[in-house]
């Protein structure tokens, strides 16, 4: 039976409070893990940020209870054994909360992680939870209860249920711009993009300098000690997994996540599958390098809760279209233009196509321009800004 000293809507109440005040991710995960232990206890948990387009985790993590190789060692029976509460599955289903020993009828033993995973760990019973929100996941959390705690029950469930949409839409916001923390994007950058390279079996064998640099500036979170001196970021391993799941047909999708340094910057982070000579599935090769206004520009859409055709409109007016080239080119009457640009102006809080601009495209987003393309965007963002 549930040990869980649940007080419904006060509890709920301060528990968002709190994450409403974090100023972070990090801080955000272990505020809402410390208040949601004490309404419904539980032994260990692993708190993940999830790119909102691939749904594969990213940084940071922030994990309690769990030895840096387990978030690791997860990740790979999630991709390569498990067939119980998959978070690929979850992130669809009608309730995105599940528990282990209620998904199963009582039979955690048809889950591999519980056998590989759990039991090794003493552990009794998972919640897993994706925090989605308009069908997109922000993040995912996994928590652990030991044998005296009991299984999680559907009261716990449907607490937790409560707290998916507005705990997703706050690590949504963090996509915002902070003007506040604005710094030279070109700034400690490396030069050019980090590569780590691993066998067959997920061991980095080779990594750039410029990787290293890279992984210096990401938030701390769990990671396994290699042989180069350097600890690989549960992250990386979990793309890595992917790949490699995905070469054996066991996975498929983009292995493709954003990430931000710890001053705010975004990187992209992309794996591929390495072929041997036979054609049969070899090592990996991850690649970390700084993202573009492109890579960047949904993702503070989504946290502004703008819709397809705002973004669409703030992309052209990032371009210095005047309303009429916009209507001409999206198909709108100027009419419309007008009003999709209030609403964003509305949502964004500001006042000028300029101020626009330059809340969304500040330096901090934009990597050091290396092609006509880039250039071309940053003629237009001098332009506009300077209106």
């Amino acid at each position: 039976m549930s040990q869980s000293p649940l007080n419904g809507g006060a509890g709920r109440g301060e528990l968002l409070a709190r994450v409403e005040h974090a100023p972070h991710p990090l801080r955000m995960f272990a505020d809402a893990s410390a208040h949601l232990h004490r309404l419904m206890p539980f032994d260990a948990a692993v708190w993940r940020v999830t790119d909102p387009e691939t749904g594969i985790m990213t940084a940071p993590i922030h994990a309690e209870n769990i030895d840096d190789k387990g978030c690791a060692a997860y990740w790979e029976l999630e991709l390569f054994a498990e067939s119980v509460n998959l978070y690929s599955e979850l992130a669809q289903a009608p309730v995105p909360v599940a528990g282990l020993r209620q998904s199963t009828g009582g039979r955690p033993g048809d889950s591999a992680i519980y056998q590989d995973f759990m039991v090794p760990r003493g552990l009794h019973d998972e919640l897993r939870v994706v925090l989605r929100v308009a069908g997109r996941p922000q993040g995912t959390v996994s928590l652990f209860r030991a044998g005296a705690r009991g299984a999680f029950d559907s009261r716990d469930t449907a607490f937790v249920a409560s707290l998916v949409s507005p705990l997703a839409k706050r690590l949504r916001s963090y996509a915002e711009p902070r003007p506040a923390e604005r710094i030279p994007y070109a700034l400690g950058v490396p030069d050019g993009p980090g590569l780590l390279l691993f066998d067959g079996a997920g061991t980095l064998v080779s990594v750039n300098d410029e990787a290293r640099r890279y992984l210096d500036e990401l938030p701390e979170g769990p990671s396994s000690p290699t042989a180069l001196g350097l600890r690989v970021p549960a992250w990386v391993q979990g793309i890595t997994t992917k790949v490699r799941a995905a070469a054996h047909e066991r996975d498929r999708g983009t292995a493709r996540i954003r990430l931000r340094t710890r001053d705010g910057r975004w990187l992209v982070c992309h794996a591929s599958c390495m072929r041997q000579a036979d054609g049969s599935p070899g090592g990996s090769a991850v690649v970390l390098e700084p993202a573009k206004v492109s890579d960047v520009m949904p993702l503070v859409a989504d946290a502004y809760e703008l819709s397809e055709r705002e973004l669409e409109v703030t992309k052209c007016v990032a371009r210095g279209l005047s309303t009429e080239k916009i209507a001409g080119r999206l198909f709108l009457s100027p009419h419309t233009v007008r009003d999709h640009i209030k609403a964003i102006f509305e949502k964004t809080g500001v006042s000028s196509r300029g101020e626009l601009v330059g809340l969304l495209f500040i330096d901090h987003y934009r990597p050091a321009l290396a092609d006509g393309q880039d250039a071309q965007e940053e003629n237009d963002f001098a332009s506009i800004t300077k209106r």
